[in-house]
């Protein structure tokens, strides 16, 4: 196989890998990295003997981020304060069919309960689950058995079943709350967005240790609205307000001149209100972002 064919091949297969690797990893950048290293592998590899290029690669790939979790554990530990996924733009090219799912698996609360997971679990449950790979192809991906890769499959459904973030209202629904929680931003009105929270919500706010942000999860409507209406609503008046899709669903980015400051983006509960505020604040993480015009 030529350089040139064989980097066609590896292109093919560039947006799958993307979406995988930052399932995984929770992190945009990392994913990149992983997919890059991916690449390199290819091209030192003998492409030209291989029958299924799309499964070495996925092998390769999924090992590789495996490695990183295992490696990034310590890490994640010595965080300064609320770790949360790394914000990224949802796409917009599969079909409404597969858009539905991949956005679910997408949200920041559903890559939060992945990382209850070990890394092989992770990245088990990910390629049969949401990605639709069949069991044996599982398995050899991670490099257990198959009886292996159905318990890890298994375990990791029953430890995520527990969390129930995946619900996801209409388009409607959440644009509702974005215009209620900007209100409560620009003019200090409440009574739309307390309609629109359940009474346990939380907000969490990641800052890496690199800008000041909140040092613990706020619980409760009352402590939510009064932060946001108290305190937010002063540190961002000078923001400009994007809606943006974001992980999948309607969120919002706070930008102070040409440069991302934060990021919001929403859970749900099953009758569609606020049970978690995501707000990135950590300017690696934000690096990523892309303003909307």
């Amino acid at each position: 196989m030529r350089v040139t064919d064989a980097t066609a091949v590896f292109e093919d297969s560039r947006r799958f890998l993307l979406n995988l690797a930052y399932r995984i990893l929770g992190s945009r950048s990392d994913a990149e990295d992983a997919v890059q290293e991916t690449f390199l592998k290819w091209r030192e590899s003998d492409s030209v003997t291989l029958d299924n290029p799309r499964a070495w690669l996925t092998t390769l790939c999924t090992r590789h981020c495996i490695d990183q979790l295992r490696l990034g554990h310590r890490a994640r530990v010595d965080y300064v304060g609320t770790w949360l996924p790394e914000p990224i733009h949802s796409e917009t090219t599969e079909s409404p069919e597969m858009m539905l799912e991949l956005s679910s698996s997408l949200s920041t609360a559903f890559l939060l309960l992945l990382e209850r997971l070990t890394p092989r679990e992770r990245a088990a449950y990910l390629l049969h689950d949401i990605f639709d790979l069949d069991y044996p192809d599982v398995a050899r991906a991670i490099g257990v058995q198959e009886a292996a890769c159905r318990k890890l499959v298994s375990r990791a459904r029953i430890s995520l079943a527990e969390g129930k973030v995946r619900h996801q209202p209409p388009a409607e629904r959440q644009e509702q709350l974005l215009e209620a929680f900007h209100a409560a931003i620009a003019s200090g009105a409440t009574a739309g967005l307390t309609a629109l929270l359940s009474e346990e919500v939380e907000l969490s706010a990641d800052g890496g240790g690199k800008v000041p942000t909140l040092g613990h999860i706020l619980r409760g409507k009352a402590e939510v609205l009064a932060f946001i209406v108290d305190s937010l609503r002063g540190y961002w008046s000078d923001y400009r307000w994007l809606p943006a899709e974001l992980n999948g669903g309607h969120g919002v980015i706070l930008a102070h001149g040409d440069q991302a400051a934060a990021s919001v983006t929403f859970a749900y509960d099953d009758e569609g209100r606020a049970s978690n505020i995501y707000i990135v604040r950590n300017p690696e993480k934000l690096a990523g972002l892309t303003l909307p015009n």
